[in-house]
């Protein structure tokens, strides 16, 4: 996970209250170059508060009670599932599989969603923007304009059934 994000150019940093050196052994195997720790829950709230004020967009995962504050204040929180009671309900989902790479492929469909969305948006402005003028000026008959308007609608619904086709990382497996 941490290699794929970091290909996207997406920053990873390890944020613990553990003071040993522990985190920064797991952060070096996992190549994790931002690792702070012996942090309180508000010293995490705080760093994170500093990057979103950066208009850094921030993804918290997190397991503890310790993790409530920041997985509150994120702009958007994941919770493992073996995570306390209170971090689940503090995150905005919940990882029930385990599997951390699905982060990842999370990513990828959103990605993909707001790809087509901009496409559906664009061909629905750029149809109406041409075919409407077309109408009111009596130009196309209105049997036309229905079928064109239908036919647009069916574009858009094709387009956008094509997130439904799932990678293999995406499957029920996972």
């Amino acid at each position: 996970l941490v290699e794929t994000l970091k290909a996207r150019g997406i920053e990873v940093a390890l944020l613990t209250g553990d003071p040993s050196r522990s985190a920064t052994l797991v952060a070096d195997e996992l190549g994790i170059t931002d690792v702070r720790n012996g942090l309180s829950p508000e010293d995490k709230l705080a760093i994170v508060r500093e990057w979103q004020q950066k208009g850094d967009t921030v993804l918290m995962v997190g397991d503890g009670i310790n993790d409530v504050p920041v997985l509150a204040g994120a702009d958007v929180s994941l919770a493992v599932n073996e995570a306390t009671d209170l971090a689940k309900t503090n995150a905005d989902t919940l990882l029930t599989n385990g599997r951390l790479e699905v982060i990842a492929d999370a990513l990828s469909v959103s990605h993909k969603t707001r790809n087509v969305i901009r496409q559906n948006i664009g061909w629905a402005l750029l149809y109406n923007l041409i075919a409407l003028p077309l109408a009111a000026a009596g130009l196309v008959p209105p049997w036309a304009a229905a079928i064109g308007m239908s036919f647009s609608s069916l574009l858009v619904v094709l387009n956008a059934l094509r997130l439904t086709r799932r990678p293999p990382a995406l499957t029920a497996e996972s």
